[in-house]
């Protein structure tokens, strides 16, 4: 059997079947998603709406488009959510109800998100809820996380709309109108970096909840933090808050629609990380993005993410490879199973070639040793054949160092014809 009939009866083959094989088990592979996504923020003054402008352009590096959608808030980003209108949304903890969970799956808690309380300072130091009861009080605008929260807290210290005046307006509003003595106390639910909570805190005349029985709302709340703001924290200089002040803190967490392309979730959840896992006041190093305080069921890739960070895949190529080569894992055990048997008969076909180099001239010498013409002529004449041939397989055949035993012992034969045709000319 030649060479080229060999690779033709067994190594196409081989190499036809594993063509037919990926091809097929390619069809179960997900395709590639659009790499598209739409979020739900909330007010452009708001730190939701300012993560989502970091999240944007860290996903445009990665060729994915991120929209980002303005809404007044955590209740509205849930509508949404439910509609399909959005892929990811910011929820405020504590703000999904079991029987809203069926289309959504959680991603991580992102970043603490305290709850400050501040009421005009009328000469006496209010510490607990249940002494702004008569009072007109701001609670964030209809559709937000704030309006949500600070009902809870209030309706659980007795006070609602029957004894109190209670206002759904916004932050900024509610600020100017506490600062002209308009109002009698804000609730608002925003990071420690928003300017409303520098400026009140800065007013003398605005006081902040310094939350009594706090350990109460915490065995309450499973989504309820206590923090410690200590005295001088926002301001070194100006000493702000001028003491010690406790406060309740929920999280702001990401949540998607159910199945979200488990690829998206984890570049997401890689641009999540880059952009919350900073040490902050309130927060450690890497403590975010988180599981903890998480309202609902999280999404797979995403839990996995957050526990075990980046595979060794993605910390040697860009993720969009990593992830197409990660999708190819299916295909291992039946390549494997043709490869096997094609490797183990590489290394013979290997050694056959090259025998057959030098085979070939032994089949040459065959016919000049025994040719049956005896005559002193017909001896001369297969005498220099024989000398040519050698002369040949010396500038023709080339072997590698494994195979020399066979191509010397080829010239040893080669030479010991040319002795017995010499001496049958001699004689």
């Amino acid at each position: 059997m030649s060479f080229i009939q060999l690779m033709y009866k067994i190594v196409f083959p081989i190499l036809l079947s594993i063509s037919f094989i990926i091809y097929f088990m390619s069809s179960f592979i997900e395709p590639a998603p659009k790499k598209e996504l739409t979020i739900a923020t909330g007010a452009i003054s708001q730190s939701y709406y300012s993560s989502a402008l970091e999240y944007q352009k860290l996903l445009a590096k990665q060729n994915v488009k991120l929209n980002i959608i303005e809404t007044s808030g955590s209740i509205e980003n849930l509508t949404l959510l439910k509609e399909g209108k959005v892929d990811i949304a910011f929820i405020q903890a504590g703000t999904i109800e079991n029987n809203e969970s069926t289309n959504m799956e959680s991603l991580a808690s992102v970043y603490y998100e305290p709850l400050w309380i501040f009421y005009k300072n009328q000469g006496y130091t209010m510490e607990y809820v249940v002494e702004l009861s008569g009072k007109k009080i701001a609670i964030g605008l209809e559709g937000s996380g704030t309006n949500h929260l600070a009902q809870q807290v209030l309706q659980d210290n007795g006070i609602n709309t029957q004894n109190s005046t209670l206002l759904s307006i916004s932050t900024q509003e509610a600020k100017e109108r506490l600062k002209t003595g308009d109002i009698d106390a804000l609730f608002s639910v925003t990071s420690i970096n928003s300017n409303v909570v520098t400026e009140l805190l800065d007013d003398p005349s605005i006081e902040l909840f310094d939350i009594k029985r706090i350990k109460a709302y915490n065995q309450k709340y499973s989504f309820l933090s206590s923090l410690t703001l200590f005295e001088g924290t926002v301001d070194m200089y100006k000493n702000l808050p001028s003491e010690d002040k406790s406060i309740l803190s929920t999280t702001a967490n990401l949540v998607c629609t159910k199945g979200l392309n488990d690829e998206l979730v984890r570049i997401f959840m890689k641009q999540i990380k880059k952009v919350h896992n900073q040490k902050s006041i309130f927060s450690q190093d890497n403590q975010f993005p988180s599981l903890e305080n998480l309202d609902i069921k999280i999404h797979a890739e995403a839990k996995k993410y957050i526990m075990h960070g980046d595979s060794w895949l993605e910390s040697i190529f860009p993720f969009w490879i990593a992830s197409q080569i990660d999708k190819l894992k299916i295909l291992i055990i039946p390549l494997l199973t043709l490869f096997i048997p094609l490797f183990k008969g590489v290394l013979p076909l290997y050694a056959w070639s090259i025998r057959s180099k030098i085979y070939r001239w032994y089949k040459r010498l065959d016919e000049l040793e025994y040719k049956s013409d005896l005559s002193k002529e017909s001896l001369e004449k297969n005498l220099l054949e024989v000398q040519e041939l050698k002369s040949e397989v010396q500038k023709q055949t080339k072997v590698p160092l494994s195979y020399k035993g066979e191509y010397y012992n080829l010239l040893l034969h080669l030479d010991l014809v040319v002795k017995e045709l010499q001496i049958k000319i001699e004689n």
